[in-house]
């Protein structure tokens, strides 16, 4: 038998390799699109055939995130993500031994379906398995290990750019494999996700998870028994519904949280980033700064991804998501339209450089493209610790149980869908309009501000049970809400017992009979026991009844 470690910090810490590869596969071409070597063996690639090269990652990765989640569903969340880490293995091989731009697409692409798999379930595992007070953080580290991963690959990516021949790339796509045998083994010695557990009637597996994680291994401690009662209540009214598919997400009563959660994946994509990694190098080449000065140039900004992300880390759980998403878009919004604007008023058309037909605008003020770069980091930094972490906290959040890997895999397939057209189409862009693309994303920035403030609800400090209830109320977002349970006051009732030692415990489940009647005894005076079953299709399952629960809970302003 196989030792577990339920430290959340640990497993979060280890599961989020998966934010790694991501990160690897971003800077392993950013790395290149300028190289000399790379251009001259993949015959001089151009824009539409390099935007072919970086897209095809996006590609995979749009089809990995639609599967994901029944395969999540089907085999738990653990060993989705280590089928993810396996196919990651398979792609890595595949672009290694590339001889020509036909296997590179290919590869790219099966490396792509393993970061759809991970980018999708890799968040929702670290949810389920997290503490409330510190889900955001937890899940936050999943954007850290991108940038690490982004980082990492660049700096290798530029020390083999001295070698020559095909080894300069080769090598360093080989070395994409040891994240994925990491992840691979890490997760055999990690707990299964408890809220999947308790959806295959694994209820003292989920237990005890829950146990360790919560209680220190104490299944009788309050909150154990709390969060269980909730998960029990949620997997019962889960069974009484059919089984869920992507089109059951438009239903009503779930069309609005799937519109948020895409959008979000959507706007992620559309504040610029990913153009930012993909091609930075031909940013700063418009700026001026070529060869081994723009690659060092770029690493900074890799520098302040990593550095700038621990903030998020360190207090999501202080300032809440609207707050760091809302702060993000807006700054955003402002270093785009400096950088598009300087770009148009100090520079001008060329019609390539230095052999690159690609790159058409150039900025020879020097002043000026020194602004540029500075607007290029302090782009970043404002990305990092917002919309980075917070896009893929929030969406990990807001579904229910029934449909949260699914859900997850729909969302992060959005996030794809738009990495492939950008990817595809910045290049051209570049090309004949230059500079406004800046101005482009800026105005999305703002598009996104107002989208946010007026359809973004709160998450912050609550369980992902309690997260349902804000969904089911329809307060409006941009009050603040939390929620009360006021009158019967199930959950408190429930938690002062256990602490008073009052509550019986696992072993003589029969004395949970009295809470689902709290409800109608406070409105009639009257109560009649309901039997207890560990059946979550039968009785009330040891849980409060829903409807007593809604029925008393109330967000208020």
């Amino acid at each position: 038998m196989v030792l577990k470690t339920y430290n959340p910090y640990i497993v979060a810490a280890a599961a989020t390799i998966g934010g790694m590869l991501f990160g690897f596969d971003v800077s392993s071409v950013s790395a290149f699109v300028d190289n000399p070597t790379y251009r001259e063996f993949f015959n001089y690639p151009d824009d539409i055939q390099q935007g072919g090269i970086t897209s095809a990652m996006a590609g995979g990765s749009f089809v990995g995130s639609l599967i994901s989640g029944r395969i999540s569903d089907i085999l738990g969340r653990r060993y989705a993500i280590q089928c993810g880490a396996i196919i990651w293995i398979i792609g890595s091989i595949v672009q290694c031994t590339v001889q020509d731009t036909a296997q590179l697409i290919i590869g790219r692409f099966i490396s792509g379906i393993a970061i759809g798999i991970c980018s999708s379930q890799v968040p929702v595992y670290i949810a389920e398995l997290s503490p409330k007070k510190i889900r955001g953080r937890l899940v936050g580290l999943f954007q850290w290990a991108i940038t690490w991963g982004i980082m990492i690959m660049f700096f290798i990516s530029y020390g083999c750019s001295f070698m020559t021949g095909a080894k300069s790339f080769r090598i360093p796509w080989g070395l994409q494999i040891v994240p994925g045998v990491l992840l691979l083994s890490a997760l055999v010695f990690f707990p299964e996700s408890p809220r999947w557990l308790a959806t295959k009637d694994r209820w003292d597996e989920a237990t005890n998870v829950i146990a360790h994680i919560q209680g220190g291994g104490d299944m009788d401690h309050p909150d154990v028994l709390l969060e269980m009662q909730e998960i029990r209540e949620v997997v019962r009214i889960d069974r009484l519904s059919k089984d869920v598919s992507v089109f059951d997400l438009f239903s009503r009563g779930s069309r609005l949280r799937t519109f948020v959660g895409a959008s979000a994946q959507m706007w992620q994509q559309l504040t610029g980033i990913n153009v930012m990694m993909y091609y930075v190098v031909y940013t700063f080449a418009m700026a001026g700064y070529e060869g081994n000065a723009g690659l060092i140039s770029s690493s900074i900004q890799y520098v302040v991804n990593v550095i700038m992300t621990v903030p998020a880390i360190l207090f999501i759980d202080k300032w809440g998501r609207r707050p760091l998403l809302l702060t993000g878009s807006s700054l955003m919004a402002v270093w785009l339209f400096l950088v598009g604007g300087i770009m148009g008023q100090y520079g001008h058309y060329v019609d390539s450089l230095n052999g690159n037909s690609g790159i058409r605008w150039v900025v020879p003020n020097k002043a000026a493209a020194m602004s540029i770069i500075a607007f290029n980091y302090l782009f970043v930094g404002t990305f990092a610790p917002t919309w980075g972490p917070g896009t893929w906290i929030y969406v990990s959040e807001i579904f229910p149980l029934k449909q949260r890997a699914i859900a997850n895999g729909f969302c992060a397939s959005i996030n794809w869908t738009f990495n492939f057209l950008l990817a595809f189409c910045v290049p051209p862009g570049f090309k004949n309009i230059q500079w406004r693309v800046y101005i482009i994303f800026a105005i999305f920035c703002v598009i996104m501000t107002f989208h946010v403030f007026f359809m973004f609800p709160e998450t912050k400090g609550k369980t992902l049970e309690e997260v349902d209830l804000i969904w089911e109320e329809n307060i409006a977002p941009w009050k603040r809400g939390t929620i009360e349970v006021s009158d019967v006051e199930v959950h408190r009732d429930l938690r002062s017992r256990v602490e008073k030692d009052k509550t019986p415990r696992r072993e003589d489940p029969s004395a949970f009979h009295e809470l689902a009647d709290v409800s109608s005894s406070n409105s009639s005076g009257t109560s009649t026991p309901t039997p207890f079953t560990d059946d979550p299709l039968e009785g009330n399952s040891g849980a409060v009844d829903r409807s007593s629960i809604d029925s008393a809970s109330r967000l208020i302003e």
